[in-house]
């Protein structure tokens, strides 16, 4: 499972969505996120389709990889599903003992698990098609005018950016140790649920010690290369709109507007 964890993976290939201005594709993840949860109809997964569709196409991600991003929820697609199912009240078409199954709570399941599926593909397009820096700088910018209530922009958007540049790291270092534990005999696959989540204790322990380690080495490079937040920072590539960031916009507006009307004119079922 972990080793199908793409968030906060790169995908470099040159295409109009990776030389977009990083602004532009975190306020179409912000659009994007929003408008799933603007309408409560199956509806909204037809833009929504047709958006992601145009994203994989303008980007030359392979839709493989989007899926494997999906991969690691799925037992949190599945649970929210039966609680869904079993938990929602409506007109019931079969039970058993205090389990029933309505027709409301099926139509619930369903829309949450697209809706989980659609929210972690897009979110997957984000740090695919964009740098750790580039997120980073697209934050700092972005957010730039909540530095006149004192809010620590930089810091913020440093932390994100380290944080995703972290996830594939432990996930290949979690990689290593599983294959090394296995190779001193650790099972990781048999047994019932209690003897995995004792098994996983080999794993965490180094992980933990790793990712400590890490963040050690990582401090002391910074500091020895002076870093000290964001007063007095040049960029070597500061951030410029293009034409094509006016024309995502107009896009990302048109989009919305779309998204608007659908929540007007259809009813909620």
């Amino acid at each position: 499972m972990f080793k199908d964890v793409t968030l906060g993976q790169y995908y470099p290939v040159d295409s109009p969505i990776h030389r977009l201005d990083p602004r532009v594709k975190l306020l179409a993840l912000v659009i994007y996120l929003a408008s799933l949860f603007i309408c409560d109809t199956f509806i909204i997964f037809v833009p929504a389709t047709i958006f992601l569709i145009m994203c994989g196409v303008l980007s030359k991600v392979p839709f493989g990889i989007i899926l494997k991003s999906i991969k690691p929820i799925l037992p949190l697609i599945i649970i929210s599903a039966a609680f869904n199912i079993f938990m929602t009240p409506g007109s019931v078409l079969c039970g058993w003992w205090i389990f029933n199954i309505t027709d409301r709570g099926i139509y619930v399941a369903a829309f949450m698990a697209c809706r989980l599926v659609y929210l972690i593909a897009g979110s997957a397009f984000l740090t695919l098609t964009t740098s750790p820096n580039s997120i980073t700088d697209g934050l700092e910018s972005g957010l730039g005018f909540l530095k006149y209530i004192k809010v620590p922009v930089h810091e913020i958007a440093m932390m994100m950016s380290i944080a995703l540049r972290f996830i594939p790291i432990l996930s290949d270092e979690m990689q290593k140790i599983r294959k090394a534990q296995m190779a001193r005999g650790a099972d990781f696959e048999s047994g019932n649920l209690i003897k995995r989540a004792k098994a996983l204790i080999p794993l965490l322990v180094p992980l933990f010690v790793s990712a400590f380690m890490r963040a050690n080495e990582l401090s002391l490079a910074m500091d020895a290369r002076c870093y000290r937040g964001a007063e007095g920072r040049t960029k070597m590539k500061p951030l410029k709109h293009k034409a094509a960031d006016y024309v995502s916009y107009v896009i990302l507006l048109a989009y919305l507007v779309i998204v608007i009307l659908l929540r007007i004119f259809l009813p909620i079922w």
